[in-house]
C-alpha cells in the first residue's frame, strides 16, 4: 500500500489536507480532467471519495453510543469542542468484516453542510485519476451496494470502488419528518 510512512494512518497519525497538498500531485498533470481520491480499506476491500470531501483523518476514538440509532452509526465523539457522529463503514456498507482488526482510521468527511466520521480499516493512498478512467459499476440485481458505489476505477491492478457519499451518509433531517 502506501510506502510513504508520513501518509500511513494505521498508527495515530492525523492528517489535515492543506490547499498546497491537495494540490501538488495536481501540479503534475495539467489535465483538468484530473481529480484526487483518498483510497483506504473497508473490510479488505478498496474505496475511495473525493479527496475534496476529506476535512482529516484522525486515529480512532472510542465513540459514545447512543441510543436507537442505526447499527451502523458507532456514537459520536468530541472533535475540538464539536460532536461528530461516527459510522462505521463497514457496517453500513453491509460488508462481512472482522471486529478483532481494529479499525482505528477515522475519515472525517463533509457532504454540503453534514459532517461525519467515517470508521475504516486503513488508509491507503491519494490518488490522481482521469475522468476517462472511471467507470460507471455494472447493473447486478441483487447488489445492495450498488447505489452507494458511483463508479470503479483500477489502479495498480486493483480494482478502486469510488463511494458516493450523497448516498451513504444518512439523511437525519428526513428522519426527523
Amino acid at each position: 500500500r502506501c510506502a510513504d510512512t508520513d501518509r500511513s494512518f494505521r498508527h495515530g497519525c492525523h492528517w489535515n489536507p492543506s490547499m498546497k497538498d491537495r494540490h501538488a500531485t495536481m501540479d503534475k498533470n495539467t489535465d483538468a480532467s484530473v481529480r484526487e481520491y483518498l483510497s483506504f480499506l473497508v473490510g479488505g476491500q478498496d474505496y475511495c471519495v473525493d479527496i475534496m470531501q476529506v476535512r482529516e483523518i484522525r486515529s480512532g476514538a472510542k465513540a459514545t453510543t447512543l441510543p436507537h440509532s442505526p447499527s451502523y452509526m458507532r456514537g459520536v465523539i468530541n472533535l475540538r469542542g464539536t460532536v461528530l457522529p461516527i459510522m462505521d463503514l463497514a457496517t453500513r456498507l453491509d460488508i462481512a468484516s472482522d471486529e478483532a482488526s481494529g479499525r482505528s482510521v477515522i475519515i472525517v468527511v463533509a457532504q454540503g453542510d453534514q459532517v461525519v466520521g467515517l470508521m475504516v480499516d486503513a488508509v491507503s493512498d491519494i490518488l490522481a485519476v482521469r475522468s476517462a478512467d472511471l467507470q460507471p459499476p455494472p447493473d447486478l440485481p441483487a447488489d445492495n451496494q450498488r447505489r452507494f458505489v458511483s463508479s470503479l476505477t483500477i489502479k495498480n491492478d486493483i480494482m478502486i470502488r469510488v463511494l458516493d457519499l450523497s448516498t451513504v451518509l444518512p439523511r437525519f433531517e428526513s428522519e426527523v419528518a
